[in-house]
């Protein structure tokens, strides 16, 4: 092999991560996110090597980092960097023979046995003049690592013979000065790793809190001839101040668009509509006001016009709040789609169009686009629906089903979408294979749909949490929805207000993006029989609600989703996906967890830390000790310390082992702030 073709380099540096499992595609981030970067370094022998981060910002500003030894005889480095410039940023890390710590090693263990402590303190010396001599050091720190140097020689004028002895010489092997050699070390061999990049999205791609509700909803009346009366954008509007209340600051729109008549479902999806069910909004398509076909680009006529939608999002960006916009490639058989480009869609032996399906569940009012046989005219299409609701202020898209269109055609839109304005952000909400459900985060999806909502126990909890957070957290950002529409789990059906608070706890506080749907904070869990999904569903009708007298009734949890809003909003450290770290209990339903932020990157030189401890239990009282990890959130083992309770604002001293009680009808969780050190 020539030397041209020697890729291991003489300190090898390999496994670099962030990384995405497929080369093709670059890792992400979003803004303020902390990073973990990781090699592994080694080298032949017993001399220490080093490993520095070389990082630059998509402005061109370079930061070296040194890298930290992780686990003892793994040989894994890590340095955590807070990304705070959005675009893309390129890193590699340099491996090093580290001279001095392999130095100062050897002279320990020699001088300590007195065995050639005068020739350690020789070979130490020269090192330091090594580094004197070089004049990108700053002159300060060259002068101490002179005097350093004269010292292991014995050759300061004031000392003494006697003075000289090894052992007065020894504290000089551990000197504060030779700290000066963690950011600029002395090494002669070095390898530089290829270079990576990772691209930094803007906050909202990693962190919010999502609330969704059917627009139709808000202020609909039924009359007494048994019609509606829908409500519009502008009563819609309405509701955007008890959401901007409860904290959240996305607001998802289901499809805004007009509704077919052809094969339109009625009630909890029935096939026999009557002549005032709405239809279910994700069969787009219908007349307008002047009975014309509209299609994704238009608003349905009973929510009001363009012009109102535009109101409606400047309201909510008065009260903090972005608006997501439903994006559902499907045609109802009234969408000029289906006549304009009939070779769109599949077509039967039989003469007709085939309609989507999702065994056991049959959508007769829904034509799935064929992306086989115009797949050039349907991207155009696409792209300049999006681009013209992006024109309206949209800039957060939720996907309908993207696992059943071709990755290759998400991978062009979002790209194209992207280069327009890279602060789009776009939701996969795909409950699919885990093949399919990283693949469309790796092509472009900033967010993801996940398997949360079938996570109960703690064992799966942990599981789950630690897969998100670390196994895929370089591509992949969870948003752990509560429920939907389509989704009202057993969890939820039979676990009273409990489970609702549960659920709603872990979402906020395990993840820095999490979402409800409109009627969680009510608990309703009345499910269609035989089915995973609420009776009476809006996707077929309308539903107001009287969320006031809900709330004056004791019948809301939009109290407590304010307060998990508040918290997430005062904590840093649960605006971070990564951080997350489980503790012990004694019980099997008692799920613990930690989140920590170090000083560095709380923006206030504090330390965050906040400690989850949970009854995953609906039905129980549970008593059990907790066993905290001390060192997972920054403290010394045996430190004693106050935590606030976060909801009642109570304070008790914690440890590492902790008494607790979780009554899942009064109190099934709590949120602790890590507030001080006290004496042991």
């Amino acid at each position: 092999m020539t030397t041209a073709s020697v890729l291991a380099g003489r300190i090898p540096v390999t496994r670099l991560t962030p990384a995405v499992p497929d080369a093709r595609w670059r890792p992400k981030a979003f803004e303020g996110e902390v990073v973990p970067f990781r090699a592994t370094v080694f080298r032949e022998g017993h001399d220490q090597v080093g490993a520095m981060l070389v990082i630059t910002s998509p402005s061109g500003e370079v930061h070296r980092e040194r890298m930290s030894p992780l686990a003892a005889g793994t040989d894994r480095w890590e340095a955590e960097v807070l990304l705070d410039e959005i675009g893309e940023w390129h890193w590699h890390v340099t491996g090093f023979d580290d001279e001095v710590a392999t130095w100062r090693h050897d002279a320990a263990l020699k001088v300590d046995a007195g065995v050639d402590a005068e020739l350690m303190f020789e070979l130490g010396a020269r090192l330091l003049d090594r580094a004197v001599a070089e004049k990108s050091r700053p002159l300060a720190a060259r002068k101490r690592l002179a005097s350093v140097a004269a010292g292991l020689r014995g050759e300061h004028a004031s000392t003494s013979s006697a003075s000289r002895a090894a052992a007065d010489r020894r504290p000089l092997i551990d000197d504060p000065a030779l700290a000066e050699f963690d950011a600029r070390p002395l090494a002669r061999l070095s390898t530089d790793s290829p270079e990576h990049t990772i691209l930094v999205e803007r906050r909202h791609a990693g962190v919010g809190a999502w609330y969704e509700f059917f627009p139709r909803s808000e202020g609909a009346k039924q009359l007494k001839d048994g019609s509606w009366k829908s409500g519009t954008f502008r009563s819609a509007a309405k509701r955007l101040d008890g959401v901007a209340a409860m904290g959240f600051d996305v607001v998802y729109l289901p499809p805004i668009h007009p509704i077919g008549v052809t094969n339109r479902k009625g009630r909890n999806n029935t096939l026999d509509p009557g002549p005032h069910d709405p239809g279910s909004p994700w069969a787009i398509g219908g007349p307008l006001a002047d009975g014309s076909p509209g299609g994704h680009d238009a608003v349905h006529p009973d929510l009001g016009t363009l012009a109102d939608f535009r109101a409606f999002v400047r309201r909510a960006a008065a009260l903090g709040i972005e608006v997501a916009l439903d994006l559902a490639l499907q045609a109802a058989p009234d969408h000029p789609w289906v006549t304009e480009h009939p070779d769109w869609f599949t077509q039967l032996p039989d003469g007709t169009i085939r309609y989507a399906e999702n065994p056991p569940k049959k959508y007769q009012d829904i034509y799935p686009v064929n992306f086989d046989d115009d797949p050039e005219g349907i991207f155009t299409e696409v792209l300049r629906v999006v681009r013209h609701w992006m024109k309206q202020g949209v800039r957060i898209f939720r996907v309908d089903n993207p696992h059943t269109k071709p990755l290759a055609f998400w991978e062009r839109l979002i790209a194209a979408v992207n280069t327009d304005d890279p602060g789009v952000v776009f939701l996969a909400e795909a409950f699919t294979r885990p093949a399919m459900m990283q693949a469309l985060a790796m092509v472009g999806f900033q967010q993801s749909y996940s398997y949360f909502t079938w996570r109960n126990t703690k064992a799966e909890l942990e599981e789950f949490l630690t897969s998100v957070s670390q196994e895929t957290a370089d591509f992949m950002r969870p948003n752990l929805f509560v429920n939907t529409p389509d989704i009202l789990t057993e969890y939820l059906q039979f676990g009273g207000p409990a489970a609702f608070t549960v659920r709603a706890t872990v979402a906020a506080t395990a993840a820095p993006l999490w979402g409800v749907y409109s009627g969680f904070e009510h608990f309703e869990s009345v499910a269609r029989p035989g089915a995973e999904e609420a009776i009476d569903n809006e996707k077929y009708e309308y539903k107001p609600r009287d969320f006031a007298a809900a709330e004056r009734e004791g019948r809301s949890l939009a109290l407590y989703l304010g307060i998990l809003n508040r918290i997430r909003a005062e904590h840093p450290a649960l605006g971070q996906l990564r951080n997350i770290r489980f503790h012990a209990s004694d019980d099997d339903s008692v799920l613990v967890y930690s989140k920590h932020l170090d000083g560095r990157f709380t923006g206030t030189g504090a330390d965050d830390t906040i400690i989850v401890v949970a009854n995953v239990d609906p039905h129980s009282v549970r008593e059990t000790t907790v066993h905290l990890d001390l060192e997972a959130i920054g403290l010394e083992p045996g430190t004693r310390f106050e935590v606030d309770e976060l909801v009642t604002g109570e304070r008790w001293e914690w440890g590492a082992a902790n008494y607790v009680r979780l009554d899942a009808f009064t109190r099934p969780a709590h949120i602790l702030h890590v507030r001080r050190a006290t004496d042991a």
